[in-house]
């Protein structure tokens, strides 16, 4: 069993910045895959950015050059840097864990972006 907190979200202005948070307990985090999720209303959950056990990331071709992913594993947490936020990039957005077969998620983490 893997428990995911987000935290970060709010309320930020285009162009502006915010960084996510997850973090994750109980099971060993260093050996799991993790990423970001979002959905916005009407719209299909979708892939933000992936960090596998080795460091290699991916990203949504969206989010690529604005979002930077990363994970801490002494500190079991994982991180989404959100720069030059766009009006787009409102959503709920959604820590995920994998090991194997197995799936994690947390309850999200809501993103506003607006003027």
């Amino acid at each position: 069993q893997v428990q995911l907190v987000e935290s970060g979200g709010g309320l930020v202005q285009p162009g502006g910045s915010l960084r996510l948070s997850c973090a994750a307990s109980g099971s060993r985090f260093s050996i799991n895959v993790m990423g970001w999720y979002r959905q916005a209303p009407g719209k299909q959950r979708e892939l933000v950015a992936v960090i596998t056990t080795g460091g290699t990331t991916n990203y949504a071709d969206s989010v690529k050059g604005r979002f930077t992913i990363s994970r801490d594993n002494t500190k079991n947490t994982v991180y989404l840097q959100m720069n030059n936020l766009k009006p787009e990039d409102t959503a709920v957005y959604y820590c995920n864990s994998r090991l194997a077969s197995v799936i994690y998620w947390g309850r999200g983490t809501q993103v506003t972006v607006s003027s």
